[in-house]
């Protein structure tokens, strides 16, 4: 479900505060709000919900790949002795992939907008074994650029992108954003990468809003957010969650409806927005992939593609690509 950190809008040097953003993304048409201001500490903790759902296979699909492959996959990405994951959750995968006895990483950086994600993946990597780690509490471009600086001469490094997260960008983006690490790695360094395979419809709109609406929570909780740190006034209740499957973009797109004609004031941003009953904000896309889609993506940014995996399934591929 591709939700860790969205891509800002600004470079990495300039990143605006929560209301510069809310500012920006609701003078838009349709109007939107930043898929990164889902992850405050509630919003991470339904995220981590949702990936127990039923509905919601991405994550246990996933899980299951790097549990049954994770010798292989360090091997793909040659032996790395630093792992950097850029959105990192709650640190499960990169614990299976770190798996049990003598291992190559000696450090792990963690890059999360989520300051509650980044604490309990580091519970997560340190409770079982001796290994350096360094958060970024950062976007990722930011947590990146930061980890990278001053790099040692034999440091090899893996970046990981899971959990789908290449699915918040739409495709130029994407490019872009896969170029922009390529940028930051050397020769010999590698990308793991993992990406949400075209399902059937019902499938797709059952995982992004589920029959107990926990992701409607999700969802409305980035209203809930505003209202706390922006001082907004929005009524969550008059508010409905939407998912829609749209074919031809190859995303899911979620977002909260305005159930009546309404004005939202929003003190920290200068901001009052008014809504026609209808009226949508949109709150985050969710692409999805076929697998030579992923492998171009990669070889236009730089990246040789090693290895990859797909699951019994179909629905989720891992790829392993190294630096060109």
């Amino acid at each position: 479900m591709t939700r860790q950190t969205a891509p800002s809008r600004a470079g990495a040097a300039d990143t605006p505060s929560l209301a510069d953003q809310v500012r920006e993304y609701l003078a838009e048409q349709p109007r939107q709000l930043p898929s990164s201001a889902l992850y405050d500490a509630l919003g991470s903790a339904l995220f981590d919900a949702i990936c127990l759902l039923p509905w919601y296979p991405v994550t246990r699909a996933e899980r299951r790949l790097i549990a049954a492959n994770h010798g292989a996959i360090l091997t793909a990405a040659l032996s790395p002795t630093r792992l950097l994951e850029l959105g990192c959750g709650n640190g499960e995968k990169l614990n299976v992939l770190l798996g049990v006895g003598a291992s190559p990483v000696a450090r792990v950086d963690l890059v999360d907008v989520s300051a509650s994600a980044l604490a309990a993946a580091t519970r997560t990597i340190t409770e079982r074994r001796t290994v350096s780690v360094v958060t970024h509490h950062a976007r990722y471009e930011e947590g990146l650029e930061q980890a990278v600086a001053g790099r040692p001469a034999d440091d090899r490094l893996c970046v990981m992108l899971l959990g789908s997260n290449i699915g918040n960008f739409d495709p130029d983006r994407a490019r872009a954003f896969l170029a922009a690490i390529r940028r930051c790695l050397r020769s010999g360094d590698t990308l793991l990468i993992g990406a949400d395979l075209v399902k059937p419809e019902p499938e797709l709109l059952l995982a992004y809003d589920d029959p107990l609406g926990v992701t409607a929570a999700f969802n409305k909780n980035l209203l809930v957010r505003l209202n706390r740190e922006l001082g907004a006034n929005f009524d969550v209740t008059q508010f409905a969650h939407r998912a829609v499957w749209n074919p031809q973009a190859s995303r899911i797109e979620m977002h909260l409806v305005s159930r009546v004609a309404q004005r939202a004031r929003i003190p920290a941003a200068d901001l009052d927005v008014d809504f026609e009953e209808g009226e949508t904000i949109w709150t985050e896309s969710s692409y999805k992939y076929e697998e030579p889609t992923v492998a171009e993506f990669l070889g236009n940014a730089g990246f040789t593609p090693r290895r990859h995996w797909i699951d019994a399934e179909g629905r989720f591929l891992l790829a392993v690509a190294s630096a060109s």
